[in-house]
């Protein structure tokens, strides 16, 4: 559960770096002030649980800086990482009482919390909020497909090239970057985060991304600042489409 020492310090919501993308995008003035009465921020340290499978939520939320990874366990103690959570995606199920996965931080994460019952109320009353909350989920929902194609069907270098094609569009998007031209992003998984992420050894994370660089799809400055030259090679190295535009 959440712990007393990681609150964070409050922003305002006009300040929010996700605005435009969270599920109080189409709220007023009032309606943001009402939110405002119900929210509070909340740090995590990197490799810090935010919730275990389970657990009961008090809370609902969004992350604004920061990345975490749904993870599930098996009953033999196996863990699979199921999807990661970038800015302005949503942590919570309105109507659910317990956790679903266990969410965990892979980098120092601030999240946006609501508190859950007076969100729910505030949903019932607030149509627009519920619609923007449905549209993420279908969002999500397209991205969790995507994934399985990824996981299930795609090469060690297609994979990769799929990840940071993945991670190059929401930083675009979240940021209002056209994805013409050079895309420049901070990536903020580590390898070992990427291999247990793909399902790949860390040699061959490290193998494929040097490949990408030597071939002149990315450049890398240090191991995490990377420049896409060209988005649409990229994505054409992924298997993909690329003229499919930004990545909700």
């Amino acid at each position: 559960m959440l712990q007393d020492d990681t609150l964070a310090r409050n922003h305002h919501c006009d300040e929010c770096p996700i605005r435009h993308k969270a599920v109080c995008a189409r709220c007023d003035g009032d309606e943001l002030e009402q939110l405002e009465e119900i929210k509070y921020y909340r740090n995590f340290e990197a490799g810090q649980t935010v919730i275990w499978s389970g657990d009961k939520m008090d809370f609902v939320g969004s992350v604004v800086s920061g990345i975490a990874t749904l993870t599930q366990t098996m009953e033999d103690g196996r863990t699979q990482m199921v999807g990661l959570l970038l800015p302005s995606d949503f942590v919570g199920r309105p109507g659910r009482d317990g956790a679903a996965y266990d969410v965990v931080a892979t980098t120092d994460l601030v999240m946006c919390c609501f508190r859950k019952k007076p969100f729910e109320q505030m949903m019932e009353r607030t149509p627009h909020i519920a619609q923007r909350l449905l549209e993420m989920t279908l969002d999500e929902l397209d991205a969790a497909r995507e994934w399985m194609l990824v996981l299930g069907r795609k090469t060690a270098r297609e994979k990769i090239a799929s990840l940071l094609s993945i991670i190059a569009r929401r930083d675009a998007s979240l940021n209002l970057r056209a994805t013409q031209g050079p895309v420049v992003f901070d990536l903020p998984l580590t390898r070992e985060a990427m291999a247990d992420y793909l399902g790949l050894t860390l040699e061959t994370v490290s193998r494929q991304i040097s490949a990408l660089k030597r071939d002149g799809i990315i450049t890398l400055e240090g191991k995490r600042h990377v420049t896409i030259p060209d988005l649409g090679r990229l994505m054409e190295e992924a298997g993909d489409d690329s003229d499919g535009g930004m990545f909700a």
